[in-house]
């Protein structure tokens, strides 16, 4: 069977179901329940490494952790983080290190942040690479931003964010993700782009939704050195397997509650 065409997902006017994937065995797995997408995600450096944050993870690790998720899904649209310090400097070194996770299987390659770049983003299309756009919570900036903390609260800042995703939109991104934004600035950044929006703590109003498959099954409690007392999962995750005891079970309940727009509910979205 063919990928399928993310502009085919979209004419289908089906919501998108993304979750994240690292190895050939959920990939699979999750390719059989329905999922849209799989996201090797710079997670991995939360979940997989036991670190605090994202800034760890190498242009080696997301190569490696790509070409194992193709394995186990080689028909499956499958979407690379470009880590931290492989795109914000150069342009041509963001070519460069998008076309090496293409050629490890990725269909598309994300990066974080509007802004600058903008250009960077519009630089990749122009030579042949589908982006989408992390907007929001940029996890790589979690020191900038000054911890988890929920964006686009003020009316700048929510100007900030809608205006990062219309630049965005214009320079040819696929689609943008948006994280740890209030529901109402998802729905209107949502309606005001002719792109896909995939939320993550962003409401129900999103194209789509995207979940860490830790948090899905209730398995992250935290980095490695800190007890696993000391962790308070985000709001917008959601125990999956709790309601079925079966992993597969799970990620195909999560795929039909995104899809008939029960997940995310109220209490998962600020």
């Amino acid at each position: 069977m063919p990928k399928p065409a993310l502009d085919q997902l979209i004419a289908s006017g089906e919501k998108i179901a993304m979750l994240t994937c690292y190895d050939a065995t959920f990939a699979k797995l999750s390719a059989a329940a329905g999922v849209d997408v799989l996201l090797v995600g710079d997670s991995l450096g939360m979940v997989l490494q036991g670190a605090e944050s994202t800034l760890q993870v190498t242009m080696q690790d997301m190569i490696y952790h790509t070409r194992c998720v193709a394995a186990g899904a080689p028909d499956s649209l499958i979407m690379s983080d470009m880590p931290f310090g492989s795109y914000e400097h150069s342009q041509q070194l963001a070519l460069e290190n998008a076309q090496l996770l293409v050629a490890a299987g990725a269909d598309i390659v994300k990066i974080e942040g509007g802004g600058d770049m903008v250009n960077t983003a519009r630089y990749l299309v122009e030579h042949g690479i589908a982006v989408c756009s992390h907007l929001g919570f940029t996890p790589q900036s979690v020191a900038q931003l000054g911890g988890y903390k929920i964006q686009g609260k003020t009316d700048a800042s929510a100007q900030q964010i809608l205006q990062d995703a219309t630049a965005m939109s214009n320079a040819g991104v696929c689609m943008v993700l948006l994280e740890m934004v209030p529901a109402a600035l998802a729905k209107q950044v949502t309606t005001s782009i002719a792109i896909p929006t995939i939320g993550i703590g962003a409401g129900v109003d999103c194209s789509g939704q995207v979940l860490v498959i830790q948090d899905l099954l209730g398995i992250y409690n935290g980095s490695a050195h800190k007890k696993p007392s000391e962790y308070k999962a985000p709001r917008f995750a959601k125990n999956f397997l709790c309601e079925t005891n079966n992993i597969q079970q799970a990620v195909t309940h999560y795929v039909q509650a995104v899809k008939n727009k029960t997940f995310p509910a109220a209490e998962h979205s600020y």
